[in-house]
């Protein structure tokens, strides 16, 4: 499977009094709201990456969009084309911090905060070099 920079699927944008029900017919579980137009939007790009990124990560196919005239909207519905660029996403997600717990004993401890040392830099440092890693993540 290759990975796209650009992805654009149509998306069916469902008014209600309450606010605006997202959905795209391409991807079945996709879905999103917004309270208006302009935060429907921009959670709806946000889903459609975040849906796609695991579709990648699970290494499962990537359907193609839907032509436009091939969808019949409801009334109350808009057909929207929501495009997104994937790899400030997949960047964001791959180089997000995530907490570790470590045990150490307490003597290293006290010395480590004798000398202000920085836990996670320490850690992140030496696991690079453990893997043979520099500071991309390996493909």
């Amino acid at each position: 499977m290759n990975k796209k920079d650009w992805y654009r699927y149509p998306a069916i944008f469902e008014y209600d009094d309450d606010g605006i029900s997202i959905s795209f017919p391409d991807l079945p579980g996709c879905l999103s709201c917004g309270d208006t137009e302009e935060e429907a939007v921009k959670m709806s790009k946000e889903a459609l990456a975040l849906h796609l990124y695991g579709l990648e990560q699970d290494k499962e196919d990537i359907p193609s969009p839907s032509h436009f005239q091939d969808i019949k909207p409801a009334p109350k519905q808009a057909i929207i084309l929501v495009e997104v660029f994937m790899p400030p996403f997949r960047s964001n997600i791959e180089n997000k911090a995530v907490k570790k717990t470590l045990t150490i004993p307490k003597w290293l401890d006290d010395l480590a905060q004798e000398h202000k040392v920085n836990y996670s830099h320490i850690l992140q440092d030496a696991l690079k070099e453990h893997l043979g890693v520099n500071d991309k993540r390996p493909e």
